[in-house]
């Protein structure tokens, strides 16, 4: 089998396969078992279907509170192409291409287990779009993370209908002029297709499955940027000693201790300094801090590895047991309150950066106050902590729980929601934010680095050799958000696990 393309169908994924696809731009495919259930899954459907006493929801049966309503059959189809139409209600911002692109690929996993009862045309089109790099577009705002993604969803399915826009080549186009420009048409949805388009978590899981993968970047970029800040500070090395971690051994403090001290190893800077009994809470604590948020980063991979390999369709279609049923696994509550944690997780790893670029450029520890020669006439770095603390401000407001919210909707059928997409796009802004937090500390960090002329350790050297490169020392006052930026793209292009030897 060609190797560009990726089993999108094999039992057992994780987050990691996520980001080997997008990284190395793999196309997906189906393998033969999938198609097989697919089939199945059909053909009993269509068994039941011939009983016209049979009502199955979204099926057979209106929508939402509607649900008792019985369809004609000769509607069916149109029942379904209405469904798309009117619950696309998204609005706000458009949803960034790589964030489509695992939607895209969590919809035809989830449907190809064999429990929605759709047509094996009908993800085949699905995989079309993916592989032709054919990117609905979505929008941010509208899903309550509960009956499923309702109207993002229905902004992904509005181009198999021939509706909505698409992003194709690197523009947006209507989908109508899409399938003229290919001299196609689109397809028409038969019973029950729409529903299972719309119901389910991808929209809320992409993002969580993103966010997860950069909050594992985030986290060993914290510990590798805070031991610059470390050698700068003249801090100790003993709250990294295995013997603290051993009397109180969470898992995250003992990785971190041992992280920071691998960083250093061979150092002559970190540690040669008696002149201080104790470090600020900033950098002594590191190793509870970051600890804390390296088991929250693995605790919710766990709950969305559950996920990427679950069904959160609704009525679900066991061919197996001839049996169909409507539950509620669309319902996004453990995917909206572990978001909520992580959330939290990432906006502490950024408050405690900004607390160390706080220090950094305080003028203690022999350190020139803001960083700068001539203070005074030069402001230095003065202001960089101001951008760095309102960040850290905005995520704390971020970081307030979606989860714990619900209102009502449908007349009173969907009366608690989880309101996971608006965890989903918090922790997004989070991430983000972060990462600039980090830039921040990182600027900030290499500058008082230079002032204490330390020999550090062959892994900083290679670190900062590469930085420097990008970023250099400022003698004197300078439009600082451009040296901000710049950091912030040395550290999104930094392969930060194969400096550090680590599995991705």
């Amino acid at each position: 089998m060609n190797k560009k393309y990726f089993d999108i169908t094999k039992k057992i994924m994780c987050l990691d396969d996520f980001k080997h696809i997008l990284s190395n731009n793999k196309k997906i495919k189906l393998n033969h078992l999938a198609v097989s259930r697919i089939k199945k899954s059909r053909h009993f459907l269509n068994q039941q279907m011939t009983n016209e006493e049979l009502l199955i929801y979204g099926v057979n049966t209106g929508f939402g509170s509607l649900c008792n309503t019985k369809i004609n059959k000769s509607q069916i189809n149109t029942l379904q192409k209405n469904l798309i139409l009117s619950h696309a209600c998204g609005v706000g911002d458009v949803v960034p291409d790589h964030l489509v692109k695992i939607i895209l690929l969590l919809k035809i996993r989830s449907l190809s287990f064999g429990y929605s009862g759709v047509r094996l045309t009908l993800i085949k089109e699905l995989v079309s779009f993916y592989n032709q790099s054919v990117l609905p577009i979505i929008f941010t705002q509208g899903s309550l993370g509960a009956s499923g993604d309702l109207a993002p969803l229905a902004h992904l399915s509005l181009p198999l209908i021939g509706r909505g826009e698409v992003k194709f080549q690197g523009r947006k186009v209507a989908t109508k002029t899409f399938y003229n420009r290919i001299n196609k048409k689109p397809i028409t949805l038969s019973f029950k297709e729409g529903l299972a388009l719309l119901n389910g978590t991808q929209f809320m899981s992409a993002y969580g499955v993103w966010c997860i993968i950069e909050a594992q970047k985030i986290y060993h970029l914290a510990n590798l940027i805070a031991s610059v800040s470390l050698e700068a500070f003249s801090c100790s090395p003993h709250p990294f000693s295995p013997l603290v971690s051993s009397i109180r051994p969470h898992n995250g403090h003992v990785y971190t201790s041992k992280e920071i001290l691998n960083i250093l190893q061979g150092s002559r800077g970190f540690g040669s300094s008696n002149d201080y009994v104790q470090d600020p809470y900033s950098f002594r604590c590191i190793p509870q801090v970051h600890g804390a948020c390296l088991d929250v980063i693995n605790h919710v991979k766990s709950i969305f590895n559950t996920e990427i390999n679950s069904v959160t369709d609704n009525p679900n279609v066991f061919y197996k047991n001839k049996s169909i049923i409507s539950a509620g696994n669309f319902h996004g509550q453990s995917l909206a309150m572990a978001m909520d944690y992580l959330s939290i997780g990432v906006s502490e790893i950024g408050s405690i950066s900004e607390r160390r670029t706080f220090q950094l450029i305080s003028g203690s520890r022999n350190l020139p106050v803001y960083l700068i020669k001539n203070p005074g006439l030069n402001s230095g770095f003065m202001i960089s902590q101001y951008t760095a603390a309102s960040i850290a401000s905005q995520n704390k407001q971020y970081a307030t729980p979606s989860s714990i919210d619900s209102i009502v909707s449908s007349n009173g059928q969907e009366d608690h929601v989880s309101m996971g997409a608006n965890a989903a796009t918090k922790l997004y802004k989070i991430v983000s934010n972060v990462n600039t937090i980090l830039s921040i500390e990182l600027l900030n960090a290499a500058q008082a680095f230079e002032f204490k002329k330390i020999k550090t350790s062959s892994t900083l050297r290679r670190f900062l050799t590469l930085y420097r490169k990008e970023v250099p020392f400022i003698d004197s006052d300078q439009q600082l958000n451009i040296y901000i930026n710049k950091t912030q793209s040395f550290i999104d292009n930094f392969d930060i696990f194969k400096l550090l030897k680590l599995s991705s």
